[in-house]
């Protein structure tokens, strides 16, 4: 069955030709539409997105650090996996000093990864396979190498002020050196100030002291961001994924030229902890809300000017949930296409229940703007964030994975949690992010994301097949003969065959345009997707360690008929697919999750809600 878009184009063009006195057949519409394939506004709108972590994912060139090639290389197992798109964390020329999040140059590749070439090949291979490309926009600061800011700090005429500077406040022990601006601290421990000895004047930096931050009260700023976004929109990628949002614009001095102390939160007494002080004056600015909208017009305008697919934005921000949904846009304004939901990941852990998984889906729906269009996100880990079998217990993969691609909207999976990954143990001398290095030797666990970064497994040769070098630039995990891609493949069932087969299932008809209902019995949530005319498609998940009987029959909004059949199983249970089971007495042993398909009965006894 064609998709309804093609459908309306091929007829389109048929009449097109009819109204030409040069009527279309039916084979010259459609290598019409091949060569000239219409604008698709709603992609995204339940497709799947892979981040991958450039330096941990495959290594081409045996220096032991991914690459561009690796990633190129690796496309078709993208491909089988189901996956509609994936996000690059940062590939831009960078010192390396918060390893890409430090960008030096936004117009190049990072030597360590490949060059533009390589990278416009990568494009045009995902291109073939019909991925999407979502590269990740890092625009509240950039490297100190960056020659931007070398010219700021130097002076230079058109750069003074295209970062945060400010003199500092009297010192009265010492005139000559004053003192930081305010109280602000750093994401990464510390003065959010640092002095520059060349400049004579201090400079924000809301993360690492080589990360000075933009200052977007400077038009010259916001446009030449902009510029930088329009730049690789014309090399091919599909979108952005932007960074650190929260951060872009602080409070305006004030009168007399000074920012304010931020109040203090009385949660430590250690100046120098991010948490020593409620971030008002640096997080979450109105201003901020304007420069998501402004971002959106580029990608749209340029979309209307150079035609295809739209291009999105996803944008990261750990704020309140009020806040995070302005970023949407409002009625007149479109904001964000995927503000990201990190509810999963904050909310959620190894204790919670059946009911705290619930009532965080319904928390982000009962939430999101009423605007037609709009669809839910559901993000379950990324490379800031220990893994999911990790975060949840190794048992609860498959549970994690199933109620992921089973919930309507965009799906989101950071690389490793297909095959079920788990964070790596990583000494302090061997630990290399920086905000751990910074924490110090007592405290670096409590910060490191170095263990949910580690190289990928792809099977169980040397270093995971990831790498041929003597050393990867973080350990492999001890575990990876066992989990890797190579393995789970040849297994009868396995958690990345699960995830496989649920990508699949998730491209049917049920799951793209059915309705959303959610129930507990116990400790078994259960998610219906339901359509009229087509299938119900219930998925149960036992978060809990003891055996229970559900009945489903009359959870939804349509009654089931009396058998359904197995249609994805975890790795645990003893159920096969296509196997039967009657809907009002399904057996979930601990920890084990199921999608069943099964018949309704055609009549209402609630009105199925739309998914707009």
């Amino acid at each position: 069955m064609l998709p309804r878009i093609l459908c309306v184009s091929l007829l389109f063009m048929i009449l097109v030709g009819v109204y030409a006195r040069r009527p279309l057949g039916i084979r010259e519409a459609l290598l019409a539409l091949k060569k000239n394939p219409p604008a698709d506004n709603n992609w995204w709108k339940t497709a799947i997105f892979y981040q991958i972590y450039p330096r941990s994912f495959k290594d081409s060139d045996g220096d032991g650090i991914g690459d561009l090639k690796g990633i190129m290389e690796k496309l078709p197992y993208l491909k089988e996996l189901g996956i509609q798109g994936f996000w690059m964390s940062p590939i831009f020329k960078s010192p390396m000093a918060d390893f890409g999040y430090d960008i030096s140059d936004y117009y190049d590749i990072q030597p360590e990864y490949g060059t533009l070439a390589d990278f416009d090949r990568l494009v045009a291979e995902a291109k073939k396979l019909g991925l999407k490309v979502i590269l990740d926009f890092v625009p509240n600061h950039s490297s100190d190498e960056n020659e931007w800011f070398k010219k700021s700090e130097n002076g230079e005429a058109g750069f003074e002020d295209f970062y945060v500077w400010h003199p500092g406040r009297p010192n009265p022990a010492d005139p000559s050196k004053p003192l930081p601006p305010s109280n602000w601290v750093s994401f990464f421990r510390g003065s959010a100030w640092q002095w520059s000895d060349k400049r004579k004047e201090y400079y924000l930096h809301q993360f690492s002291v080589k990360q000075p931050d933009l200052n977007y009260r400077n038009p010259k700023v916001v446009e030449q961001m902009k510029d930088v976004m329009r730049f690789w929109l014309k090399r091919g990628v599909d979108g952005y994924r932007i960074d650190a949002v929260p951060t872009l614009f602080e409070i305006e001095e004030d009168a007399e030229g000074n920012y304010l102390d931020e109040p203090l939160s009385g949660n430590t007494n250690d100046p120098n902890d991010p948490g020593y002080t409620i971030h008002v004056y640096t997080q979450d600015r109105n201003e901020t809300l304007d420069m998501v909208y402004q971002w959106r017009s580029v990608l749209d305008e340029f979309q209307r000017e150079n035609g295809g697919d739209a291009r999105v934005m996803m944008t990261e921000s750990y704020s309140r949930i009020d806040i995070v949904m302005k970023y949407y846009g409002n009625e007149t304004v479109p904001g964000s296409h995927i503000p990201f939901n990190f509810r999963f990941i904050t909310d959620l852990g190894k204790d919670s229940s059946a009911q705290d998984i619930e009532n965080t889906i319904k928390y982000w729906i009962s939430n999101m703007p009423t605007t037609k269009g709009l669809v839910a996100n559901w993000v379950m880990g990324n490379h800031d964030q220990h893994r999911v079998a990790s975060r949840f217990g190794e048992n609860k993969i498959d549970i994690m994975n199933m109620i992921l691609l089973s919930l309507p909207g965009v799906g989101i999976s950071y690389n490793g949690e297909e095959i079920g990954m788990t964070d790596v143990w990583i000494s302090y001398n061997d630990t290399v992010d920086p905000a751990a290095c910074n924490a110090g030797p007592d405290k670096y666990q409590y910060t490191t994301r170095d263990p949910e970064r580690t190289p990928f497994q792809w099977d169980d040769s040397k270093d995971a097949g990831f790498s041929t070098a003597n050393k990867t630039w973080l350990p492999m995990s001890p575990t990876y003969k066992e989990v890797n891609v190579k393995v789970e493949l040849a297994a009868n069932n396995s958690h990345q065959k699960v995830y496989r087969k649920l990508a699949a299932l998730r491209r049917s008809w049920t799951m793209q345009k059915g309705s959303l209902k959610t129930a507990v019995d116990g400790n078994v949530l259960v998610i219906f997707r339901e359509l009229k005319n087509f299938d119900t498609i219930v998925t149960l998940a036992n978060v809990g360690g003891s055996q229970q009987t559900v009945d489903v029959s009359r959870m939804g909004y349509m009654p089931l008929k009396g058998f359904g059949q197995y249609r994805i199983v975890s790795v645990n249970s003893g159920h096969h697919e296509g196997e039967p089971v009657a809907v009002n007495r399904i057996v979930l042993e601990p920890y084990e999750s199921i999608m069943i398909s099964a018949t309704s009965n055609y009549y209402y006894y609630e009105v199925i809600p739309s998914l707009g």
